[in-house]
């Protein structure tokens, strides 16, 4: 059966790294966007912290030296040395397409530090740095007649001859399974936090792409490096937890244990402040511990934590003169497709960015406020590396879909990337 629908690029994922490399492909170039809620629906859009940026040239071995301490040193080196380098160059990028970070009254950038940081290097936009990035990225992609964005909608499959990816199955609502050709793919999809009763992360977000390479022999990596965070606000009521940003210890915010006494520094990695808060928790037998800002900064919280502040308050915490609860949540997969420095996958003209990949940057724990930065660095590599290839004008035959199959393969999607995830112990449960 011919095929009618016919692209340079589907971008499977509209957060960060989907809607960047969209930007830093050629306009000549015919992108579709395809993505499982509305655009806006992503983690990238969540993020509160900020992106972390090399400062200066000396600023390089500590950055390198945080980054790796924090993951343990099972970094990639070399993926860790390509972040750093083009971190500058990104956040001009970013710049240029009307990103507006936080500044302080000299006019000068407002680097903040968080945990595991040993020096201020992350630029913010007040606590909603991902809504800020990721809103003018949707309006500059929005902005080019090249491409397509496709709202609710799913990618199931990819479409493999002679060794090679040539598109993807995408299921659209209330319409059969239908094939779309392309040159190349990227997977963008984000993480797995839909897979844990208790995360950071939008519930659609179920490791799609995982499901995919999984089943057509992909390579994976570090599959079971789940990340925790130490601070979600604590609530009975069901639903998405929501992220005390690090930023907030990194500003001055302090654990207390239910005597009011502090256990632990707040500013070591996560996965070890995770540890103390979930030992503290069964010394006290209590559900939370108390995090407190109020008279430990000297920012003023409602302007530089706007959105933690209002959240706080619908809660019936006022963070700027009382302590608030929180307790640990899944936040974020360091595992994934595996990837080279290029964003290339093991099979030829499939690439992986964002969440969805694993190039080795993180290691076993991710330090703070680098997953923008990765993102963004790594999926323009893949744009740019897509564009040394010529595009391909002829493209095989695929029979039409069967929607039995893919019925039985989405229910089947999220134990087969649980189990994987699960193999071995992680501290996301």
């Amino acid at each position: 059966m011919k095929n009618n629908k016919e692209y340079d690029v589907i971008i499977a994922g509209s957060g960060l790294a989907g809607l960047f490399a969209a930007l830093n492909l050629p306009e000549s170039y015919k992108i579709l966007i395809v993505t499982k809620d509305t655009a806006d629906l992503s983690d990238s859009f969540l993020a509160q912290g900020g992106i972390c940026v090399q400062r200066d040239e000396d600023d390089y071995d500590s950055f390198m030296e945080d980054t790796l301490k924090a993951g343990h040193y099972e970094n990639k080196r070399e993926a860790v040395d390509v972040m750093i380098r083009e971190s500058r160059e990104v956040i001009q990028d970013l710049l240029t397409a009307g990103v507006e970070f936080d500044k302080n009254p000299s006019g000068d950038f407002a680097y903040t530090k968080e945990a595991a940081h040993s020096k201020p290097r992350i630029l913010h936009a007040r606590d909603t740095t991902g809504q800020e990035i990721c809103s003018k990225l949707t309006l500059r992609v929005r902005e080019r007649s090249n491409i397509e964005i496709m709202e609710g909608s799913r990618v199931v499959d990819i479409l493999i001859s002679s060794g090679r990816c040539w598109g993807v199955v995408v299921r659209r609502p209330g319409q059969p399974p239908e094939n779309m050709l392309c040159s190349d793919v990227i997977l963008a999809t984000g993480g797995v936090g839909g897979l844990y009763p208790r995360s950071t992360n939008y519930p659609h977000l179920t490791g799609d792409a995982l499901a995919i390479a999984l089943r057509h022999g992909i390579r994976v990596k570090d599959m079971s490096f789940v990340q925790v965070h130490p601070t979600s606000l604590y609530t009975e009521k069901p639903g998405r937890a929501f992220l005390i940003s690090e930023a907030v210890r990194g500003e001055g915010a302090i654990l207390l244990d239910k005597k009011g006494n502090r256990f632990v520094d707040e500013l070591l990695p996560r996965d070890q402040v995770t540890e103390a808060i979930y030992a503290q928790m069964e010394k006290d037998q209590m559900p939370y511990v108390m995090l407190c800002l109020a008279g430990h900064t000297e920012a003023d919280i409602p302007v530089r934590f706007p959105g933690i502040y209002q959240r706080c308050l619908q809660e019936g915490y006022d963070i700027s003169k009382e302590c608030i609860p929180v307790v640990p949540a899944q936040h974020y997969f360091m595992g994934g497709i595996d990837v080279d420095l290029f964003s290339r996958t093991s099979l030829d003209h499939l690439y992986a960015v964002g969440e969805t990949s694993c190039n080795g940057v993180h290691g076993r724990n991710r330090l703070a406020s680098n997953s923008l930065l990765e993102s963004l660095v790594f999926s323009k590599r893949a744009a740019l590396d897509i564009q040394k290839h010529s595009r391909e004008e002829i493209h095989p035959e695929f029979p039409k879909p069967d929607s039995a199959y893919y019925d039985k393969i989405e229910e089947e999607n999220r134990d087969l990337v649980s189990k994987e995830i699960r193999k071995e112990p992680n501290h996301a449960e």
